[in-house]
Parts: structure tokens; sequence; C-alpha cells
């Protein structure tokens, strides 16, 4: 599916997030905290493993704005955090757009 000018690959928990990402290799992943199956620090961990997933851009997204597991992430190299309730999606396809060029 397009949607304002990017490819978007869907998945409905981390365990598929993590496949489809292994498969696909997308540009940037856009990785919520809370998901069924897989949270989404266990994903960005066994990401993080794989040889093209240990560099891959990972722009983490949540609705806490305190919470322990974004000090995690940031350590297994996820390189923006941004809380869900405080962007427009107008601002997140900007910022997505920054991050690729």
């Amino acid at each position: 599916m397009y949607s304002r000018g990017f490819l978007i690959l869907e998945a409905h928990d981390g365990e598929e997030g993590l496949k489809i990402s292994l498969k696909e290799q997308p540009d940037i992943i856009l990785l919520d905290i809370v998901m069924p199956k897989m949270d989404g620090i266990t994903m960005l961990k066994e990401l993080r493993e794989d040889r093209w997933g240990k560099n891959a851009k990972v722009l983490l997204l949540n609705t806490l704005s305190r919470n322990e597991k974004i000090a995690e992430a940031m350590s297994l190299g996820t390189f923006e955090y941004l809380i869900k309730t405080d962007w427009k999606i107008e601002e997140v396809v900007k910022r997505v757009k920054e991050k690729l060029s």
C-alpha cells in the first residue's frame, strides 16, 4: 500500500513485524513499544542480531513520555523516540522524510 509517497508495510504484532522487516528490509521502521505476541523492545533486540537489522533505521513510537523501556530502546540503536499523542501524522511523515534524506 502506498501512502503519502511511501510504500507502507504493516504488521499486526511484533513477530510479524520482525519477519516482514528482515524479509523486506525497509528504509525505516516505525516501531511501537507495546505490541501483541512480541513487544517492541524484544523485536528490536532480535532485529539487531541480524546482519542487516543491526543497522536498520528505527523510529520508536509510544504513548508514554517516561518509561524505562525508552532508555533500553535507545541503547539498542533507536535513533529517535516519538510520543504518539504529541504528534500529528503530517509531522511524523516530515520526520521520516528528514531521517531518510
